[in-house]
């Protein structure tokens, strides 16, 4: 009995594929390609497929979105700091407005004058001595008032020391003067004439009680005598210097007074006033005629 044949079929089962470049044919290695290998390189082909339909797709349109002039942007929203930003400068703006229309509604129109002026301060000088140097208008604008002018001329007063003017809204001027306060007295043909702590003339009029003489050539702010003289009488305690009738200096190196009660004081320079004006406190407490301080590190009584 003859042996059967192989067929066709068995020789389309075992069809082989191409052999890969380099691999010997006549090797006996023969590969095959199953059903799920073909179905992965399929659907790898279709996904890099697709990938390059949108990438075309992508700059298809941003082509048509340059040649449109890039109008892309333009409904993005305002951001928030912006607006915020935005609203703070309106506020600004119209708080400026308010401002400088008030401001002139108070500067030009008299809904906040000066219909009360106040003095305050006033001894010797008068009331009526200061509105008439202060020169205000009752019914003035406050604003329109130029306050340092109107303290000027009210300082101006040779009774007066230094002077304050402020305004009080709505109706109200306030004028506040210090008046100069007698240190010394020095007698001349038309009257006594008063002076101050500062060496200022600034009155005739008889002198207040126990008020000391000034024996000096030239008393004035810018004599050194007279500056000499104020310097120790505002150095003394006010127990002793209520004692003082007089105070001599014919040069600042020789400065001496008198006590109301004869006694003298020979003081010397104004170096190291403020001990001397201690000491005489204490040495005025024993007995004697003249009270020698030009030494303080050695002061005698005789």
């Amino acid at each position: 009995m003859s042996e059967p044949t192989s067929g066709p079929a068995t020789d389309a089962a075992t069809e082989p594929i191409a052999t890969p470049e380099g691999e010997n044919p006549d090797s006996g290695a023969i590969r095959f390609e199953g059903p799920r290998r073909r179905a992965r390189q399929e659907r790898a082909e279709r996904r890099a497929a697709e990938a390059r339909a949108r990438a075309i797709e992508e700059a298809r349109r941003e082509a048509k979105r340059k040649a449109r002039g890039g109008v892309l942007g333009e409904g993005k929203p305002v951001p928030r700091g912006a607006v915020r930003g935005l609203k703070m400068m309106l506020a600004t703006v119209l708080l400026a407005v308010v401002t400088v229309g008030l401001g002139l509604i108070l500067y030009f129109t008299p809904v906040m004058s000066a219909r009360s002026i106040v003095v305050a301060g006033t001894g010797a000088v008068t009331r009526e001595e200061v509105l008439d140097t202060a020169k205000v208008r009752p019914g003035t604008p406050l604003l329109q008032i130029d306050t340092d002018a109107v303290a000027d001329r009210v300082a101006a007063i040779r009774r007066v020391a230094s002077a304050r003017v402020q305004r009080q809204y709505p109706s109200t001027l306030r004028i506040t003067i210090v008046e100069r306060v007698p240190v010394v007295v020095k007698d001349f043909p038309d009257g006594p004439h008063l002076y101050d702590r500062d060496g200022v003339d600034f009155a005739i009029a008889p002198p207040p009680p126990a008020l000391p003489y000034i024996d000096v050539d030239n008393p004035g702010p810018t004599d050194p005598a007279t500056k000499a003289v104020l310097a120790v009488l505002t150095a003394l305690r006010p127990e002793v210097a209520g004692q003082v009738g007089r105070v001599a200096a014919p040069s600042v190196a020789s400065i001496t007074l008198t006590l109301a009660d004869g006694r003298t004081v020979i003081w010397g320079t104004t170096d190291r006033t403020e001990e001397k004006a201690e000491k005489l406190a204490a040495l005025l407490t024993q007995p004697g005629k003249t009270y020698d301080l030009s030494s303080p590190d050695l002061p005698t009584v005789k």
